[in-house]
């Protein structure tokens, strides 16, 4: 297995699994911002991850602009929209499959 096509599993995994507990409550409360924030500060160890992946996705979109700027890649927009509209565990790894496609494709 190459080293991108592991990254794209991830990718699909990201989107998939952490969404699976999410269409539920968005099917039963639409998107009520106040009660989505509401639940995901409910309790410390809620909060705690929430604060976790907020801190992550910084993180990631830093590295996504400062990487994809030494690497010149264009795509860099697809994998912030992907941290911000889905979340870190899709975005990430999208962004390390467009960077691998890239090296790969890059001469030795």
């Amino acid at each position: 297995m190459r080293l991108r096509h592991f990254y794209l599993a991830l990718c699909l995994l990201g989107l998939v699994l952490p969404n699976a507990p999410f269409w539920p409550w968005l099917s039963a409360h639409g998107l009520d911002a106040r009660l989505f924030v509401h639940d995901l500060f409910a309790n410390g160890v809620s909060g705690f991850f929430g604060l976790d992946v907020i801190i992550s996705a910084l993180v990631v979109c830093g590295f996504v602009l400062a990487e994809s700027r030494r690497l010149r890649l264009k795509t860099q927009w697809l994998s912030i929209a992907g941290v911000c509209l889905v979340g870190v565990s899709f975005g990430l790894p999208l962004f390390l499959y467009q960077r691998q496609v890239h090296l790969d494709r890059a001469p030795a």
